[in-house]
């Protein structure tokens, strides 16, 4: 007997979260293992990706406590990793940058991280990938525009029912 795989909502949020906790272990190793934690990882990288930037923006990019962000930047810029300098906009704002030492060590971080994630993700083809991936970002996009109007969604996914035309029985 063939089972067919359940694709009901429920079931398509378990396999989800499920795929979702096991990459998660990968990736958290793989950050373990460039010697960085994952605060410290997900600030660096930030700047290495998006350029100098506050602690807010950082925080905009990355889900962290203000507190946690805040204990990282000091923890990297004790290490020499990351530069605080005066932003322009600001004077109470300081803007930070990646160091030259800073640089090389998310540079080669990333590099590894990402290529430890290409090795778990090489079961799917680059088709199936890009597909995966608009698959997700629609869901993703979907379900935040129903975190933040819940009544405009549930009124989209209500079916619209039409009659069809009455049909005369003919004698």
């Amino acid at each position: 007997m063939i089972r067919e795989t359940p694709t009901d909502a429920a079931h398509l949020w378990l396999v989800l979260a499920r795929c979702h906790h096991a990459l998660s272990h990968v990736a958290e190793r793989s950050i373990k293992e460039t010697g960085l934690g994952l605060t410290d990882f997900a600030a660096l990288e930030a700047l290495l990706h998006k350029g100098p930037l506050s602690i807010t923006e950082i925080q905009s990019k990355v889900p962290l406590a203000l507190g946690s962000m805040t204990a990282a930047v000091d923890r990297l810029e004790k290490k020499g990793l990351i530069l605080r300098t005066p932003s322009p906009e600001d004077r109470r704002a300081k803007i930070l940058k990646l160091s030259r030492k800073g640089r090389a060590v998310v540079e080669g971080a990333f590099t590894r991280h990402a290529a430890d994630l290409e090795t778990v993700m090489d079961v799917l083809s680059q088709r199936e990938k890009r597909r995966l991936y608009d698959l997700l970002k629609t869901l993703g996009l979907f379900a935040a525009a129903a975190r933040a109007a819940p009544e405009r969604t549930r009124a989209r996914r209500q079916p619209t029912i039409t009659k069809s035309p009455s049909r005369r029985s003919r004698p």
